[in-house]
């Protein structure tokens, strides 16, 4: 594990060149803005900056802002602006201006209260901003990820990323590798424990995005001591899947299972026990941020997944308007989507966030805090009742008036809502949603909570697993509609390796054999299905 410090010198030298900021425009110095940004406790803080004028071209960029090159396909497209031309600092920056008034915007992630200011310079100008805290999920034990960040990634660049991830209060940063079946981009120089950087209670992990074919979808690994990649075998994911797992990590699928028709893959080898988790929040998909279908339907069948999240910085962001003309690449974010995970009292390491996603104790959110508890079990918890009873439900989603107001709050249960409650019901606000109920088990049944806020702030947890007498947890009532659909599924993969395709990336023919071999294994775990209930 490395710990290093990026000192106040090594920030004011940063070269500043921009290359992705089509904004700026030819300022003359006139005045000086000096402004410093601490936290409650008066300390300088990282954070976001955008300072744009009456006509909204960006200002020119700092020498404090912290410049990591970046770009989609691993090209040189950003470095000190941010697709939308804000830009990093570590507490302090000053520019040259021309008199005027400005238009000032300061964030640190979701659960620090948002900065607006004008400002009129003329002259030397001095501000100092203290970002406060909403809420304070470290200190309740729940810890921030984002799980899909692309960046290019030596030692070199670790503090100034952490001043990244730090300035977005993403605890756990995921740095992926990606691949395709020709190449591999965004380098990482170490993976597991050796690739693990720590400072001031943020760490950055190195992960993968790899395979990503059209026809099954893109895997998502994180936590593994080594990249796993069998390039002459690319299509059969599921040893990719025991790769990750036999080198200490875990292995799921990307994109809400959505794009790239994840779901193909998601059946074929979520049937087979491959799968750990799900991306469920993301900005990618349309029909986003949340979208639930394929990650119910393994549920409904009984397979456990863990709730994830990430921004897949540089490619997908959130509409600042809620609409999207704007492409989504240029309002690209680190930590628009994230997840956390309980530690509880343990503290935030690598191998105690390993074990916290490994057990499932996530929620999955681009804005809510959301608060899930089965019988007093979190998230990710297997609870075998020995006949037939009830069981107490309590959720809780907070949120800021603000920047994240509530709007709703569910308890689902295969799927099905079974309580909710709304901002405007009595008792309830924008700030804090709470249900308190009880629903009586006579099958396994898994029970999660979701919730809603502002513009695409939405919220979903990893189920509560509840059995009876040793069962399952699959959704009886589903489940011939839920095989007919997997096996339909599975007839896709035969279909799109039946022969060669044309399009320049889709290469299933060439793996046909693989293929149908698992796809009639995960046909003998839909007949035992069918046979067992």
């Amino acid at each position: 594990m490395m710990t290093r410090t990026l000192s106040s010198a090594l920030v004011t030298v940063l070269v500043v060149a921009n290359l992705s900021c089509r904004n700026a425009g030819d300022i003359h110095a006139g005045s000086t803005l000096s402004v410093t940004v601490v936290d409650t406790s008066e300390g300088h803080t990282s954070a976001r900056v955008k300072l744009i004028d009456t006509e909204g071209h960006a200002a020119p960029l700092p020498e404090e802002a912290v410049a990591v090159m970046y770009g989609m396909w691993d090209h040189a497209d950003g470095y000190g602006y941010q697709p939308d031309s804000s830009f990093y600092v570590d507490g302090y920056f000053e520019l040259d201006l021309p008199d005027g008034t400005y238009y000032l915007e300061i964030t640190k992630g979701n659960e620090f209260v948002e900065i607006r200011d004008t400002l009129r310079v003329d002259g030397a100008v001095e501000r100092q901003y203290r970002l406060e805290r909403w809420i304070d999920t470290a200190s309740m034990g729940w810890y921030s990820a984002d799980d899909h960040i692309h960046i290019r990634r030596s030692p070199r660049e670790d503090p100034l990323l952490h001043v990244w991830t730090s300035a977005e209060d993403i605890r756990v940063g995921n740095m992926l590798r990606m691949g395709d079946f020709w190449a591999t981009y965004y380098a990482q120089y170490a993976f597991g424990a050796d690739g693990v950087y720590e400072q001031d209670g943020y760490l950055l992990l190195s992960g993968q995005e790899d395979p990503r074919t059209p026809e099954l979808g893109h895997v998502i690994g994180l936590g593994a001591s080594e990249f796993i990649r069998f390039p002459n075998r690319y299509y059969l994911y599921d040893l990719v899947f025991d790769g990750l797992r036999a080198s200490g990590g875990l292995g799921g699928y990307a994109h809400q299972a959505e794009t790239f028709h994840g779901y193909r893959g998601l059946t074929l080898d979520g049937l087979r026990e491959k799968v750990d988790l799900v991306e469920i929040v993301q900005f990618c998909a349309p029909g986003g941020p949340l979208i639930t279908e394929h990650y119910y339907h393994l549920l409904d069948l009984g397979f456990p997944l863990t709730a994830t999240a990430g921004s897949d910085f540089p490619w997908c962001g959130k509409p600042h308007d809620g609409s999207a003309e704007i492409p989504v690449h240029e309002q690209a974010r680190i930590g628009n989507a994230r997840f956390y995970a309980y530690l509880g009292d343990d503290g935030l390491t690598y191998a105690n966030w390993m074990d916290a996603v490994r057990a499932g104790r996530t929620f999955a959110t681009s804005g809510p805090v959301l608060l899930l508890e089965v019988d007093g079990r979190k998230p990710g918890a297997a609870i075998d009742l020995p006949e037939s009873g009830p069981v107490t439900i309590e959720a809780t989603a907070r949120g800021h008036a603000a920047g994240i107001p509530l709007a709703s709050i569910e308890i689902v249960a295969h799927g099905t809502v079974i309580a909710s409650a709304s901002a405007d019901d009595p008792d309830q606000s924008t700030e804090r949603l709470r249900i308190r109920t009880s629903l009586e088990v006579e099958e396994g049944v898994w029970i999660a909570a979701r919730a809603t806020a502002g513009s695409m702030q939405v919220a979903h947890t990893t189920p509560v697993y509840v059995t009876v007498d040793g069962g399952g947890f699959h959704n009886r009532a589903a489940l011939n509609r839920l095989l007919d659909r997997s096996e339909t599924y599975l007839a896709d993969v035969d279909s799109v390796s039946s022969e060669p395709h044309h399009g320049v990336g889709e290469h299933a023919w060439r793996y046909r054999d693989g293929l149908m071999e698992r796809v009639e294994a995960a046909r003998e775990v839909l007949d035992h299905l069918r046979e067992a209930h």
